[in-house]
């Protein structure tokens, strides 16, 4: 059994995806970020980041791991699945990992927090932002032209972008024209365990609740 650490962001629905593509059985405990439980000391055991999401392997003594990217490599090792298992390709598809989490997942969580949660509009800081996600979404679409999944192959890599990428609404970044993204996006969305994984842990708020309670935390 895995004890998931989460909450409703789309850091938390990688793992979320991850568990229920690969049917493993997980336990999971939400925490409420705008209460700041990811800052308590029993949690801060776990991940001393107090960051979502962590999980707690029981079937490996107890073992802990935090950092969506690494949790989503583990569980494909754990499991042997989602990731490819020629070596080119598997290096392919840890690179697009790398890419959403030193790129698309950081461009985008500053574009949310200056666009929509920072109490003051500061223009330069939304363009800036905005206008590299834009960027790094054409990135995609140009890679995505001649495959289907990132690494060829349905894997962790696919996995970790979508749920950013789902959310280009909320950043305030345009997908217009970018096709094989959009057709990607679809094929992402179809897929029953994307569709699962965004409802765990289910949505307790409202946007305007939400954009009230992030916007303490920037403000912290």
């Amino acid at each position: 059994m895995i004890d998931l650490y989460t909450a409703a962001t789309p850091n938390g629905f990688k793992v979320s995806i991850a568990l229920e593509e690969l049917g493993l059985p997980y336990n999971v405990i939400p925490l409420d970020l705008s209460a700041l439980e990811q800052k308590k000391p029993e949690f801060l055991a776990i991940n001393p980041n107090g960051r979502i999401p962590a999980i707690v392997d029981r079937d490996n003594d107890d073992f802990a791991v935090f950092e969506s990217g690494a949790i989503l490599i583990y569980l494909a090792e754990k499991s042997g699945k989602l990731l490819p298992q020629d070596p080119k390709r598997c290096s392919q598809a840890l690179q697009w990992l790398m890419f959403q989490m030193g790129g698309v997942g950081p461009m985008m969580g500053q574009a949310n927090v200056f666009y929509r949660y920072f109490p003051e509009k500061i223009p330069a800081a939304i363009e800036r932002y905005q206008k590299e996600g834009r960027r790094l979404f054409e990135v995609l679409d140009g890679h995505l032209a001649h495959h289907e999944y990132l690494a060829d192959e349905f894997s962790i890599a696919d996995i970790a972008t979508w749920p950013w990428v789902r959310i280009h609404d909320w950043s305030g970044i345009s997908i217009e024209g970018l096709v094989h993204l959009q057709a990607w996006m679809a094929r992402m969305a179809a897929r029953p365990a994307c569709q699962r994984g965004i409802t765990i842990p289910p949505k307790k708020e409202d946007a305007a609740s939400l954009v009230s309670a992030a916007q303490k935390m920037v403000t912290r």
